[in-house]
């Protein structure tokens, strides 16, 4: 399966809570774990299900009209501890983006690293997003990551975005950091034969 990320049109979930940090993200308990795989089910657990392991109603995530590739959430969003386990629980959810107005720096820099797009906007359009999403949970999303829009379908309205350009590359092809590497062998080995 491609890790790349290019186009991305989708409806949405929309948690329109300030502040999430990475503990609500994916509780502490549920870290043991070592691969990247299985983390989704224990996404927002403490939010999602009771302490009898039933699911919490009035919980987006449990509610089924709300789905998608996309994850809309309020500022601040991966503040507290820097665990790299909160973008594999979003990551295996199934969402490849999380739109915010303000990120955490680490959190920010966790997703970039697992394949999941981090978009920040503006706190205007955030709003509309989860006053578009509200009144229409079909309401699609489009994030382009080679133009670095983020478009609300319905309306047309638009924002850029920025991102660093060496994760922009990673994420269009699908590298990590040692297949970039890879992918420049011979540019590096045309340098060093060019200084010797």
């Amino acid at each position: 399966m491609s890790k790349s990320i290019n186009n991305i049109k989708s409806t949405a979930v929309p948690v329109n809570i300030e502040n999430v940090d990475t503990d609500q993200i994916i509780p502490a308990r549920f870290l043991k774990a070592t691969t990247r795989e299985g983390f989704g089910q224990n996404l927002f657990r403490d939010w999602r299900f009771n302490s009898n392991g039933q699911p919490k109603n009035d919980f987006i995530l449990n509610n089924p009209t709300y789905h998608g590739k996309i994850l809309v959430a309020a500022k601040n969003f991966g503040c507290g501890s820097s665990r790299e386990h909160a973008a594999w629980a979003i990551k295996d959810y199934g969402f490849d983006v999380v739109v915010s107005s303000f990120f955490a720096d680490i959190f920010r820099n966790n997703a970039l690293n697992n394949f999941l797009l981090p978009v920040t906007v503006s706190e205007s359009f955030l709003q509309k997003l989860f006053d578009a999403i509200k009144k229409n949970p079909g309401t699609e999303i489009e994030v382009n990551l080679e133009k670095q829009t983020i478009a609300l379908l319905p309306s047309g309205e638009q924002e850029k975005f920025d991102i660093n350009n060496y994760k922009k590359t990673c994420l269009l092809n699908g590298y990590d950091d040692i297949d970039y590497l890879l992918n420049i062998k011979n540019e590096i080995e045309k340098f060093e034969t060019s200084i010797n």
